[in-house]
């Protein structure tokens, strides 16, 4: 009888394992696919993609040498421009916006018009260099142009 209970046991830790693959699977899918635009010669875009697909994104990348028609059609605020432009879902993101933010975003499904990081500030996604972090922030846009402050990053590193 014990060596029954134990193998019973085991066979349940295992469809327990297989459902909870499943589940983080089905999770993974019900992300929205996010499409890039950005100019064929930028590296730190394509480090930007990277950090999205490893944080679940399933990423589609067009290269187009001027940015400023999607960026305007997809309602990017223009003191807010940077490198690249994404649609994911219902959203524009624009710049170098951490992958959290992205699916803090998606999780609340806030009625904004997107997020951006403007310019592109060292020590944010794609943009890593050596042990150098810029404070930045990551701003929320609505149609109407209004902006707020969706999330900061390294501003204690600015403060010294």
């Amino acid at each position: 009888m014990r060596h029954g209970n134990k193998k019973l046991l085991s066979m349940t830790f295992m469809k327990m394992i297989s459902i909870s693959l499943l589940f983080i699977g089905s999770v993974a899918l019900a992300l929205p696919k996010a499409v890039v635009y950005r100019t064929p010669t930028c590296g730190c875009c394509i480090k930007w993609v990277d950090h999205l697909k490893e944080n679940g994104f399933e990423v589609e990348v067009i290269n187009k040498r001027n940015l400023n028609p999607i960026k305007q059609v997809l309602g990017v605020p223009s003191h807010l421009k940077s490198c690249h432009t994404a649609k994911i879902g219902r959203y524009t993101i624009e710049g170098h916006v951490p992958a959290k933010d992205i699916l803090r975003l998606l999780k609340k499904g806030l009625d904004i018009k997107g997020l951006a990081v403007e310019g592109m500030p060292l020590g944010s996604p794609g943009m890593e260099y050596k042990n150098k972090l810029d404070p930045y922030d990551v701003v929320s846009f609505k149609k109407d142009g209004t902006t707020g402050v969706f999330n900061s990053y390294h501003k204690e590193k600015s403060k010294k």
